[in-house]
């Protein structure tokens, strides 16, 4: 398995991330949404999640009143590019502008072409919860750190598929969930697991214990916020058992958090490593496999075997 990249992996200063950071998850979460409206329902909230591309993010195809459309952000041109299968791409910039600005004008592109999809609009996952049409507070676009995020993304996700093509069981795409802005991939047992009692901001209770329903493990990438201004790569279990905390997982950098009962690995270390990509695996692996034996998991039976 050679998985040796061919460019370094950028690097991630949090603080000068940050306010493009907080605009550019604003605008993902007003074009996650218009996926999901638009989108047949999927287990877990499947149908509402964004994927890594070549330039960016991307909806992929949304089917709507037998068309199909997609919105794509394009973080080497900088622009939002919407195709509809009937009509010739339509664009907007992606400069410096208000998260009302951004609203204003891709819904009204949208309009134009004659999709007409309703969100509940305002964020979810995060307080405070401002209206998109009335919030004027987020609006920096650095594009030099737009490409910067998204390029972490595209290396965690390189990573990520190839984890994910030794599962055989039940397994989720590699796809980026706009609610807390974190990439993510998620193996399940094929158990069922007991109610989730938990929450977050601005969340149904429902769909949190839809998306908890089955036992899973899962590992992700998250490029911090205000109250915890660290990049870091995660990896936890649902429902897990009390000697998951005390498995040895790989590398020694990594560790467990008891607060939020989950194994995290700052991205820091996995970037300045000799070895990225070796690394993220080790980390993807053994927390995986911390997670299948303590709660005993039938690997053979949803393991890849060579």
């Amino acid at each position: 398995m050679d998985m040796k990249s061919e460019k370094n992996w950028p690097i991630l200063n949090f603080a000068e991330l940050q306010n493009t950071l907080d605009t550019i998850h604003q605008w993902v979460q007003i074009v996650g949404k218009i996926r999901m409206e638009a989108m047949p329902w999927q287990n877990h909230s499947w149908h509402s999640t964004l994927y890594i591309t070549s330039s960016g993010f991307s909806t992929q195809s949304i089917t709507y009143k037998g068309q199909i459309f997609q919105i794509d952000f394009d973080f080497i041109q900088h622009k939002l590019l919407i195709q509809y299968s009937n009509t010739e791409t339509i664009s907007m910039e992606l400069v410096p502008r208000t998260v009302a600005d951004f609203y204003k004008e891709l819904f009204d592109k949208l309009a134009i072409i004659g999709i007409d999809v309703k969100i509940y609009a305002r964020p979810n996952e995060m307080e405070p919860s401002i209206p998109f049409a009335e919030n004027i507070v987020n609006k920096t676009y650095d594009p030099e750190v737009a490409n910067t995020i998204w390029r972490a993304m595209l290396k965690s996700s390189c990573v990520f598929n190839e984890f994910r093509g030794q599962f055989v069981g039940k397994c989720s795409p590699v796809h980026l969930f706009w609610g807390a802005f974190d990439l993510a991939v998620t193996r399940f047992s094929g158990n069922v697991a007991p109610l989730y009692q938990g929450s977050m901001p601005n969340m149904p209770l429902k769909v949190m214990q839809e998306a908890y329903s089955q036992e899973v493990s899962s590992a992700g990438f998250w490029p911090g916020s205000k109250d915890s201004p660290m990049p870091v790569f995660y990896s936890y279990a649902y429902p897990s058992d009390p000697s998951f905390a005390d498995q040895k997982v790989q590398p020694s950098e990594a560790f467990y958090d008891t607060d939020m009962q989950e194994f995290f690995l700052k991205y820091e270390d996995v970037q300045k490593s000799d070895d990225p990509e070796k690394t993220l695996y080790d980390f993807l692996q053994t927390t995986y496999e911390a997670a299948a034996n303590t709660s005993n998991w039938n690997r053979i039976k949803l393991e890849k075997q060579s």
